[in-house]
Order: structure tokens, then sequence, then C-alpha cells
């Protein structure tokens, strides 16, 4: 199992986190989860197996063009046999600027990419079906996003001012309230909830949880601090504090949680 991760062009770098090669060349079956990032993300199954996801106790095939919402519960997911996926992961407010659509209209679910971004989509799959350089192929996925870009430019201030917010929540000696921060930037806190939905799929509130988690997840991966640690550096009030949300993101608590095979780790935005 291969994964590789390549940073954007300056130009796109506001709103993508960066593109990922997955790539998996044995028969072994890979049993795996979801959790949530903070990122949507769009996938393309180049060639092989397609993953797996499971809902209500079945597992089906993801499309051949995906596009991951915000996931919120823990996803069950497999692969069975060689295959080669090409990803976007855009930052937490990135998304909207490509999409139509309201981005929480995609929260927990995982959606053919042809029916949010049109058929364009698939003359770009047959074009990086058909190069077989990496250079190559992020070359593809730019010009599609810089052509996506250039129709959405009244997107840009909203998105903006939602990155603005969202860094204020990620630092670590963020304690004020939504109300307080609305109000520096001459907004209602209802009307900031309202724009940090659509753009990001997540209130402040689950934002910020999500942000903790993923800051534990990095710790843990790292296997050599104790809970209480990981809990007072990811920003927990205690540890039973982290305990308790860090169960409800994965369905485990953090001491029975298999960090050494878990793609979760080293696919984390905040690593």
């Amino acid at each position: 199992m291969n994964y590789q991760e390549y940073i954007p062009s300056e130009s796109l770098r506001s709103y993508v986190k960066c593109y990922y090669v997955f790539e998996a060349a044995d028969q072994k079956i890979i049993n795996d989860n979801a959790f949530a990032t903070g990122c949507v993300e769009v996938m393309f199954n180049l060639q092989g197996s397609r993953w797996e996801t499971q809902e209500k106790g079945k597992f089906t095939h993801t499309a051949k063009m995906e596009l991951w919402g915000q996931i919120v519960r823990p996803i069950p997911i497999r692969l069975s046999g060689n295959s080669l996926m090409l990803g976007i992961r855009f930052h937490p407010f990135g998304a909207a600027i490509f999409l139509n659509d309201d981005v929480s209209l995609f929260n927990d679910n995982i959606v053919e990419l042809r029916g949010v971004m049109g058929t364009e989509v698939d003359e770009l799959y047959e074009q990086l079906q058909d190069t077989a350089a990496i250079a190559g192929r992020i070359v593809l996925l730019e010009s599609f996003l810089h052509r996506r870009l250039a129709l959405h430019e009244k997107r840009r201030d909203k998105s903006t001012l939602v990155k603005m917010v969202m860094n204020e929540l990620t630092r670590d000696d963020f304690f004020d309230n939504i109300d307080n921060v609305a109000s520096r930037y001459g907004i209602t806190s209802r009307y900031l909830q309202k724009i940090f939905l659509q753009h990001t799929g997540l209130t402040p509130k689950l934002f910020s949880k999500i942000n903790r988690f993923q800051k534990s997840l990095v710790l843990i991966g790292k296997g050599d601090l104790s809970l209480t640690s990981i809990a007072y550096q990811s920003g927990y009030f205690d540890q039973s504090h982290f305990i308790r949300e860090f169960k409800s993101f994965t369905g485990n608590t953090p001491s029975r949680f298999d960090g050494e095979n878990s793609s979760a780790i080293l696919a984390s935005p905040n690593k």
C-alpha cells in the first residue's frame, strides 16, 4: 500500500489542501474506517478495484468518480485487489468554491461526482486515465479546477470570511464564543452559522470538535504520549472529555484504537 500527497499550485493553495495518490499493488483485502476530517474530498478511481463502503451492514462499491461530503460518523471501508486512486482534498472552506450546491447537502454521503459537477468530469476522467505521469495528472486537475473557479468568483468573499473565522477557531489560545467572533466581523452569529454551514458543511462548534479530534489522532500516531498528555495537547478539558469525543468519531476508545493499521492517521489534514 502506498499513499503520497502533492502540494497544489500557489493559485489554488487557498482552496486545495493537497492532491494525493493511493495505490494498492496486491490482492490483500484492506479493511479500514473513514473518520471525520473536516475536509470535503473528490476521488477518481483510475485502475483496478474500487473502495467499498458499508451501510446498514452491507458493503457496496463507490463510483469511479466520487465526492465525499463531510463525514461525521465512522464509515467502514474495504478494498480487495489492485487499485489506483487519485484524490483532491479541499480545505474545509475550499470545496464550496467549485461546487454548485450547498456543501452541507453532502454530509455523511458519498455521491457520484457527475451528478454534482456535470458531464465535464467524464472528459477529465478519460484524460486522467490516458496520462501516466502524476505531474501530468495534476496539471489536468488544476486546469479543471481553474475553470470551475472562474465560474464562481462571487463566492470568494464569503469563502474568505469563513477561512478567517476558521483560523481563529483553530488557534490554541481560542476561548471566545461565536457571538463575539461574529461581532468582530460586523455580522450576526446567525448569519455566520449559516454561511459556515453552507461553505464547510459544518457548524463552527462541530468543526472545532473535528479539529480537536484530528489533533489527537496525529498524537496517537506518534505512539509516545499518554492519553492524559494527548488530551491536554489536543485541547480537551480532561481525559474523560477526550475519550468521549474520540469514541463518538471512531466508535472506539483511544486505548483500543489500532493506529498502526489506520489510514486515517496517514491522511490526517492535521499532520
